[in-house]
C-alpha cells in the first residue's frame, strides 16, 4: 500500500490527519535536519498501521512524500 504525505515539521503539537483514502497530513515537533523529522514520521506511522513497517519510498528532502506501507507482520 502505498501513501502520500504533506508534512508540516517544528509544529507546536503531533497531528496525524486523514486527507482521503491515501493522502495523510502530518505535523511532528521535529526539526527538518539530521533525518529527525523523516524518523518520528516513520514513527508514527508504525504506530497507525500496527504490524506493518513504513518507510519512505520518495520525497526525503521535501515536505511531500511517497510512502510504502507493507503488509507483512513484523
Amino acid at each position: 500500500m502505498y501513501l502520500h504525505l504533506k508534512v508540516k515539521t517544528e509544529a507546536k503539537r503531533e497531528e496525524v490527519k486523514q486527507v482521503s483514502a491515501d493522502h495523510y497530513e502530518i505535523s511532528v515537533r521535529e526539526p527538518a535536519e539530521r533525518n529527525l523529522a523523516n524518523k518520528r514520521i516513520i514513527e508514527l506511522l508504525n504506530e497507525l498501521f500496527p504490524n506493518r513497517q513504513a518507510r519512505i519510498i520518495n520525497g526525503y528532502h521535501s515536505p511531500s512524500k511517497l510512502i510504502s506501507i507493507d503488509d507483512e507482520v513484523l
